[in-house]
């Protein structure tokens, strides 16, 4: 392992020290992968997509319907050979296709085909929460400690203005001395201000996105099986990355809906069959005797349909859905050119966030020293109060580039993950809480279900509303970050 490498599973720590019992990134997404609304939403749109296939195959099974109708003749028929003042017919009628020109057939495969899309698109969907869960996490972490240090500078600043107007006093500096301290203070409160804001942002993205409040967070643990290479990385998403698959799918369901439209041109057969009762109420032939006033009828037959001109409009909707199966192939091109760029450009930023820890972690060492070796220099007159403040401003900066080198390090190798198909739930060990969806369970609930009176209970919302979560604060336990006004 190289020692990039041995960096990148080192990327989350040390960000901030945290007391025992913090939340953990496995909780979070754990919570997110359970009560997200964007997910819950996208599992019931694929659970709807599910019964596409029964609607499919609807058209192609027996389907048997009952009609009745009662009838009063006001005015008869003078030619009618034996009138009736009223009568009743009721009865049930049993159609079974035979043949439909492949419509049916290819309508099924079409809507399994979009199945298996529509979960590779839920996969997208998980993938791209757990990758905003994961960035909200970080970008809390990453504000907390920028929080700290700023008012760790703050305090720092606040010591340093009132040693320079107790030199001052005693005509040991002069007054440009003290209002360079007074500025720098100012300016440190302002970002502190700006650092404490953008700390209570993060926590709102948090909470919108897991649903709860961020309660010391733990550093995160390192990310699992990140690739050696961007061609490792691009073979493995060209494979496994749902984006890719659903393009995929959904070209071939295409694929279909050509010959779907095709058939439009062929003939149709089907069976049917039929049972009539007929109830005359006497009044057949004015109740004439030897004539039955009750009567049932059978028939049976085969029924089918040549298409001779249509104006030309099967031919039109095949030319349709080849076109749409044109634009599907495209952008399966589409959808791989962005997996590609997507991985590598994922890849370059997290070896680059590796090498700016490298050069940041260097930087850091060399302003401590800096800092160091600059206060004793002030403190027998070789170096002046604005040196002192210019070291301690370049040590901020380059514990804040750290910082946000290691956030950016975890972010974007687990953009990597995520562009090559491997962040999502069964990756993350998930399934070890109990949690796993699997899409495939409502699939096989619901296929081959023909009873027409079949249905669901009544949706609920499975999403947890977060109303109740108090506003959050810039508060960092056991920091600094209280209110921090200049002294006067």
């Amino acid at each position: 392992m190289t020692r990039l490498a041995r960096n990148a599973l080192l990327a989350g720590v040390a960000l901030l020290a945290v007391p025992a019992q913090a939340d953990t990134l496995r909780e979070a997404l754990a919570q997110a992968y359970a009560t997200n609304p964007t997910l819950q939403a996208t599992r019931a749109q694929q659970r709807a997509e599910d019964e596409n296939p029964n609607i499919q195959r609807a058209q192609g099974l027996p389907s048997v319907t009952a009609s009745g109708q009662y009838i009063e003749f006001v005015k008869a028929s003078p030619n009618a050979f034996a009138p009736t003042e009223r009568v009743l017919q009721v009865g049930p009628d049993l159609t079974v296709p035979i043949y439909s020109g492949g419509a049916v057939k290819n309508g099924i495969r079409a809507a399994k085909e979009r199945v298996v899309a529509g979960q590779a698109n839920l996969r997208a969907t998980e993938s791209a929460i757990f990758s905003q869960v994961v960035a909200a996490y970080m970008d809390v972490l990453r504000t907390q400690a920028l929080a700290d240090l700023t008012a760790g500078q703050v305090n720092v600043l606040t010591v340093n203005l009132e040693a320079t107007r107790d030199r001052f006093e005693i005509g040991d500096l002069t007054r440009t001395d003290v209002a360079q301290s007074e500025s720098r203070l100012a300016l440190a409160v302002g970002d502190l201000r700006n650092a404490q804001a953008a700390l209570i942002q993060a926590r709102e993205t948090y909470i919108r996105l897991v649903g709860s409040a961020p309660v010391n967070l733990e550093p995160p643990p390192p990310l699992p099986n990140l690739p050696a290479s961007p061609a490792i990385a691009v073979d493995t998403a060209l494979e496994n990355n749902p984006d890719l698959i659903a393009a995929r799918q959904q070209a071939k369901a295409a694929g279909y809906d050509v010959e779907v439209a095709g058939a439009g041109r062929l003939p149709s057969v089907s069976l049917f069959a039929g049972l009539d009762y007929s109830d005359y109420f006497g009044t057949l032939a004015g109740g004439a005797p030897g004539l039955v006033q009750t009567e049932t009828t059978a028939n049976a037959g085969v029924r089918f349909s040549i298409p001779i001109f249509q104006g030309g409009l099967p031919a039109a909707r095949q030319r349709a859905a080849t076109q749409r199966e044109s634009a599907a192939l495209e952008q399966v091109i589409a959808a791989e050119r962005d997996v590609i760029a997507q991985t590598r450009a994922a890849f370059s930023s997290y070896q680059a966030s590796l090498q700016v820890i490298e050069s940041s972690q260097l930087a850091v060492q060399s302003a401590e020293l800096s800092l160091e070796g600059v206060r004793a220099e002030n403190s027998i007159g070789n170096r002046t109060i604005l040196d002192v403040l210019n070291a301690e401003q370049e040590l901020l900066q380059a514990r804040a580039q750290l910082v946000t080198a290691r956030r950016n390090a975890y972010v974007a190798g687990f953009s990597l993950l995520a562009a090559m198909g491997r962040a999502e739930a069964r990756d993350l060990g998930l399934a070890d809480e109990g949690l796993m969806y699997d899409p495939l369970t409502n699939y096989e609930r619901v296929n081959g279900r023909v009873w027409d009176w079949d249905r669901d209970p009544d949706p609920v919302a499975r999403s947890t509303r977060t109303v109740d979560i108090p506003a959050p604060d810039a508060s960092v336990p056991g920091s600094n970050t209280g209110d921090v006004t200049p002294p006067r």
